[in-house]
């Protein structure tokens, strides 16, 4: 029995009082500007997860009552393989997934329309593509915008007990994703390192991700998200790479890898281009370092992660206090939100065959448990993974510091910081940007470990080392 037959009977498990049918559509091809010119291939994640068929438009029916496992795909006529060569049957690779049969493309939607007129319930998980909304739609009989995440608390229509089954399988990683993820974990440690080594006064951010790409694209599928790489770290999502480096400025790197057998790695570092850390920079990179280290030695099974987050915050304004920029008991400003204002982010997300580990189905569902309630604060309220841990769990340990004069500006005007922040200490760090320090961490039976054989520097003193030793290999 192969992996993904196990892992079908472990979702038959958890599905045990359930009848019907569950469907899994695969994704297809995605024109760019016309058929044949399409973006890249990327299979779905849960296709990938329960048949492991790395190829565009297939699905699959499990019948909950019958226990038999149906693929259904086109198999390659002439016309297909001149163009691409051949291929294997869909018997074929039907069997190498443990199916237990296999039918035409065009079966599936009269095979699930046919449960569907019977009174069967079809389960299903939310889609993330439209082609998928537009056949999902179809089958269900909904308009297909009813088949996505409405929330973060995922689609009102998708199977509860379905995608609750399948977070419960997907967060726990086995030895077989374990393997994968470290392995990614490697490639990201050498994307990073080129990265690093290509940091040099007047080179453009968009040549360092150049860099960081070949390594990617050369030895895995290629990058698990759009890489972030600015000296303007304040800004979260900044994909834009047009500006020369300069000296005495911070130089922020989020990026991962994507293995070519799809499993992520999502590692931040932060540099200063100059080499060398300004007495500024280092006091608030050791702050950092100090809570992605706090966050590293709490992880273990049953802690909830917004437990950790909550220890992050207090540690960081403790230390800001240090500075002058806040005022008053570090508790008492984690417990009044104050840490948003400077982390308006969450400590971490789950991560596996997706970067954010199965979000789309619904972030609140995979990131909190039932007694658990998102909070309203800025920071903590961004929070994606907040459960209690479990050995197996991968999640990312991301905590920063970031300065952004629109929300010091809007905080200052509103009186949000209950008088706790100095704003006229902050009129000095209004241009500083940001620093965020992230690592990939299991869960373990007895505590936690990084993900990958080696950890890309992160002390202050070994960032100004590794990167003086770059510049004297140049």
């Amino acid at each position: 029995m192969n992996k993904f037959q196990k892992r079908r009977m472990h979702l038959r498990s958890l599905l045990a009082g359930e009848s019907g049918i569950v469907i899994f559509i695969g994704n297809v091809d995605s024109a760019a500007q016309y058929r044949d010119c399409a973006y890249k291939w990327r299979q779905d994640s849960n296709w990938l997860y329960f048949f492991g068929i790395d190829e565009p438009r297939f699905a699959a029916l499990m019948d909950l009552d019958s226990g038999r496992d149906t693929v259904y795909a086109d198999d390659y006529d002439i016309d297909d393989i001149i163009w691409t060569g051949p291929m294997p049957s869909v018997a074929t690779l039907a069997e190498g997934a443990g199916a237990d049969g296999s039918a035409p493309y065009e079966d599936f939607s009269r095979d699930v329309i046919a449960a569907r007129d019977a009174g069967r319930r079809i389960h299903f998980l939310p889609v993330s593509r439209w082609y998928n909304a537009v056949l999902a739609g179809r089958l269900l009989g909904v308009p297909p915008e009813e088949t996505f995440s409405k929330s973060k608390k995922g689609c009102p229509l998708a199977s509860d007990p379905l995608v609750r089954a399948v977070v419960k399988m997907r967060l726990a990683k086995d030895a077989d994703e374990l393997a994968l993820l470290d392995a990614a974990s490697d490639l990201g440690y050498r994307m990073h390192t080129a990265a690093r080594k290509g940091i040099r006064t007047g080179r453009t951010e968009q040549e360092i991700v150049g860099d960081m790409e070949q390594v990617s694209a050369g030895w895995g599928w290629g990058t698990s998200f759009p890489t972030i790489l600015t000296q303007h770290g304040e800004i979260f999502h900044c994909h834009s790479h047009d500006k020369a480096l300069e000296a005495g400025r911070l130089l922020l790197v989020d990026a991962g890898v994507e293995s070519n057998e799809h499993y992520a790695s999502d590692h931040t570092r932060t540099y200063p281009v100059s080499g060398r850390f300004t007495a500024r920079q280092r006091d608030i990179y050791q702050t950092v370092y100090e809570c992605n280290e706090l966050a590293f030695k709490m992880i273990r099974p049953g802690i909830k992660y917004a437990d950790c987050h909550v220890a992050v915050a207090r540690h960081m304004l403790d230390n800001l206090s240090q500075l002058g920029l806040v005022s008053g008991d570090p508790a008492e400003m984690a417990a009044e939100g104050i840490g948003g204002l400077f982390m308006p982010h969450g400590l971490g997300h789950s991560m596996g065959l997706d970067v954010h580990d199965m979000e789309d189905l619904g972030e609140d569902i995979v990131g909190y448990d039932d007694d658990q309630q998102r909070s309203d604060q800025l920071g903590l309220g961004s929070l994606r993974m907040a459960r209690r841990l479990a050995a197996g769990n991968v999640i990312t340990d991301e905590p920063g510091i970031y300065f952004i004069p629109e929300l010091i500006s809007r905080w200052k005007e509103g009186r949000v910081d209950k008088g706790r922040v100095n704003y006229d200490r902050l009129e000095a760090y209004l241009d500083f940007g940001g620093i965020r320090l992230e690592d990939d961490v299991l869960v373990t039976d007895d505590g936690a470990r990084r993900l990958g054989s080696a950890r890309l520097p992160i002390a202050p003193d070994d960032v100004e080392a590794a990167m003086a030793e770059d510049k004297g290999a140049a």
